[in-house]
């Protein structure tokens, strides 16, 4: 399935691809998963990555999704903390935080760390100030088991705060993570939004993985895995933001999306569906 970019106002679901994506999973709706990363998925990408917040609607769709399928998933490089905050702490709604080193089943109430992880708190704590007074004019954002160096708002630090980042990953055997004008430093434990998913979607008969960035090729891989079990239906899809980026996810989607605007009207028709079959 492919789909060409839209504007954010045209209705997605009334496209090819959707109504084939959308067919092929309301009939075992109960047993598929559903798998969101947060910024420029569930959210716009905001200079600021603290005043962030949901697009309208969308957490009425996560709430509504956990009643009807098996599991409702967040995969994001966010802590937990925030993704609980942000998403209303909703009932039944799993959070991955910081690619899978924090975890909730709660919508955020309860949050257990990677034991692995842990030793490495005071590490980055010191990252976070060096990189701090390194950088003074970027962003640097401290999530506790990981250090972000964004350089949206000063792309002129860019290959400075990059060659900085390689270069304390490799003096302390961190591990480092790039995305959309950010740079990530985060203790070498194996996991990622591909583990993740990858773990969590054994037992499905399908699953559904939304995305917009290099970090979620992981995610894309795993689908790519269980796609491959007889009966397994995965479909990926790939949202687009306002900077304009392309990236190698774009390629590899079954279903595109112009915006995060567009996931919970995407959301809502698949539901619709599952209540049209059981209903007919």
């Amino acid at each position: 399935m492919t789909e060409t970019h839209r504007t954010a106002t045209t209705d997605i679901t009334a496209t090819e691809a959707a109504r084939a994506a959308i067919a092929g999973s309301a009939a075992r709706l109960d047993g598929y998963g559903f798998f969101f990363d947060f910024d420029g998925t569930l959210s716009p990408i905001g200079e600021d990555p603290q005043a962030v917040v949901p697009v309208p609607g969308a957490v009425d769709a996560l709430a509504a999704l956990v009643g009807e399928t098996a599991l409702v998933a967040v995969v994001s490089a966010r802590p937990v903390g925030f993704l609980g905050d942000r998403l209303g702490h909703v009932p039944g709604l799993h959070l991955h935080g910081l690619y899978g080193l924090e975890y909730s089943a709660d919508g955020g109430r309860t949050v257990t760390t990677a034991p692995e992880a842990v030793p490495y708190l005071p590490l980055i704590a010191r990252i976070v100030d060096e990189a701090r007074a390194m950088f003074p004019t970027a962003l640097i954002e401290d999530k506790r088991l990981s250090c972000a160096l964004h350089y949206r708002t000063t792309p002129d630090l860019r290959t400075a705060i990059e060659e900085w980042a390689a270069a304390q990953a490799d003096a302390y055997g961190l591990k480092l993570q790039h995305g959309r004008m950010v740079v990530e430093l985060k203790p070498p434990v194996d996991t990622d939004k591909g583990a993740v998913v990858r773990t969590a979607a054994q037992s499905l008969s399908g699953a559904w993985y939304f995305g917009d960035d290099l970090g979620d090729l992981p995610a894309y891989a795993a689908l790519d895995e269980l796609a491959r079990r007889p009966g397994f239906h995965a479909v990926r899809v790939a949202i687009a933001n306002a900077d304009g980026a392309v990236v190698p996810l774009t390629e590899r989607a079954d279903l595109r999306l112009a915006a995060p605007e567009q996931v919970p009207p995407l959301l809502r028709a698949v539901l619709a569906a599952r209540h049209e079959k059981l209903n007919g």
